[in-house]
């Protein structure tokens, strides 16, 4: 009974992974979009001055 479980949990491990990889690749075009906009929305916020920088301190 004991090796019925564990093979049972392995099998289970296995489709859970196949699952998460056969999703990663249905939405690797989604993911890689997701991701090349947030590096651009990074780097246009990361460069640009503050909004307040031209008011002199008093």
């Amino acid at each position: 009974m004991k090796v019925a479980r564990f093979v049972l949990k392995i099998v289970a491990l296995s489709l859970a992974t196949a699952a998460a990889v056969c999703a990663l690749i249905a939405y690797w075009d989604k993911l890689l979009e997701l991701g090349t906009c947030a590096g651009e929305r990074l780097k246009k916020t990361a460069g640009r001055p503050s909004e307040y920088d031209d008011y002199v301190e008093e």
